[in-house]
């Protein structure tokens, strides 16, 4: 125990494992995806992609700022125990608010407004417990003291936003992401602490998890109305095959080298690559797997609604580019992650991502089904050949414990 009394905290030890209340601020964190995938259905175009793609990331940015909290003092002791479910409150309070986050609906509350109130309180109190949980440290005290103006920068960018629309508004939300990442990599990693590596990919990996769990959902919400069909069941396994390839492309293998990676940099290395390899490169991971569920969705729903689609239909513009997009930003940000903690040179991924890329105005000409075949077949080939290739080394990484 570090502070008694009123402000007592209980430190993170290396060997420390992600506590109930963490997993359980995670929920929140899902509800805000659902959410988000929803807000970009109602609205499948290239706006309704690029304001998608802010909100993950300033909701990703507010989930981020606490599993760095959480990894020097368990969350559900102490002090902490309170400002996470005070900030768990304040998240769920702007995730309730995510379909009026850029437009206010007719009565009630403005919208942007509590979406803005929602994200000032969760970075406040963020920045009030890492300002107790510093202590004696100087180094961490100065550094939370610089990051509090990124914090500001941000938040007052997107006050200004809810009172804004079209362009203007586009450009505060962006000055707001600018704000938050780049100050927070201006003022660099020197000051941080990162108590356990193990933790810290512990969460990470379950974030991921949550979203690919999104993805699942976001088949069967596809259906949910709709009568049970054959379209319907190739459509949901070929979606599931999907997910379970991009589980397979990061838990297999290379979520296993990271740690180990993180677990062996020590010091200021161990911030720099926390912060570059989980903090930035887990954010285009997580923005794919969202972008993969509004395309999943929106084939169940060609394949399944014969009144409004027929299977001819083929799945085009913003949705399209969403699922392939989406894979292909997911593969690439493991090209990056896997470089920045071991060296390691992910070349067959990085070809898949390419090809993704270049697939789209081909299989946009192909029915809704045969387009997700396509994706599913192209994963599927990925993960079967880099099993094959590295078969020696994968099975000494698994089982190195052993």
């Amino acid at each position: 125990m570090s502070r008694p009394a009123r402000v007592r905290v209980e430190r993170v030890r290396e060997a420390g494992s992600a506590t109930t209340l963490e997993l359980f601020f995670d929920l929140v964190f899902v509800f805000a995806l659902t959410q988000i995938t929803a807000l970009m259905a109602e609205e499948p175009t290239a706006t309704g992609l690029l304001r998608g793609t802010l909100l993950m990331m300033v909701v990703w940015w507010c989930w981020v700022g606490y599993s760095w909290v959480s990894n020097l003092v368990k969350a559900d002791e102490g002090v902490a125990r309170v400002v996470m479910l005070v900030a768990m409150a304040a998240m769920f309070l702007l995730a309730l608010a995510i379909p009026e986050s850029f437009r206010d609906l007719p009565g009630g509350l403005h919208g942007p407004t509590v979406f803005a109130f929602g994200y000032l309180v969760l970075r406040l109190v963020h920045v009030v417990l890492f300002w107790i949980i510093s202590g004696d440290d100087a180094g961490l005290r100065s550094q939370v003291g610089r990051f509090a103006f990124t914090m500001v920068g941000g938040t007052v960018a997107l006050l200004f936003a809810a009172n804004t629309s079209g362009t203007a508004q586009l450009l505060l939300w962006g000055a707001a992401v600018v704000a938050d990442y780049g100050g927070t990599l201006v003022i660099g990693a020197k000051g941080w602490r990162l108590n356990s590596a193990g933790h810290f990919a512990e969460r990470h990996g379950l974030i991921v998890m949550i979203a690919l769990g999104e993805s699942i959902v976001a088949i069967g919400v596809g259906v949910t109305h709709l009568a049970i069909s054959w379209p319907i069941v190739v459509a949901a396994i070929l979606g599931l095959s999907v997910s379970a390839s991009l589980w397979w492309v990061y838990f297999d293998t290379t979520a296993l080298l990271g740690e180990h990676a993180l677990s062996g940099a020590e010091g200021e290395k161990r911030v720099s690559m926390a912060r570059s390899a989980f903090t930035y490169l887990h954010l285009p991971m997580t923005v794919g797997i969202v972008m993969l569920a509004l395309g999943l969705k929106k084939v169940l729903t060609y394949v399944g609604d014969t009144e409004h689609h027929s299977l001819s239909d083929a799945l085009h513009g913003a949705p399209l580019w969403a699922m392939y997009g989406g894979t292909a930003l997911y593969l690439l940000a493991h090209v990056g992650f896997a470089w920045r903690c071991y060296q390691g040179r992910k070349v067959y991924r990085l070809v898949a991502g390419v090809v993704l890329v270049a697939l789209v105005p081909l299989v946009a000409n192909l029915p809704a089904l045969g387009s997700l075949g396509v994706l599913a077949a192209l994963l599927i080939a990925l993960n079967v050949v880099e099993s094959i290739r590295f078969s020696a080394s994968r099975d000494e990484i698994r089982h190195a414990d052993a």
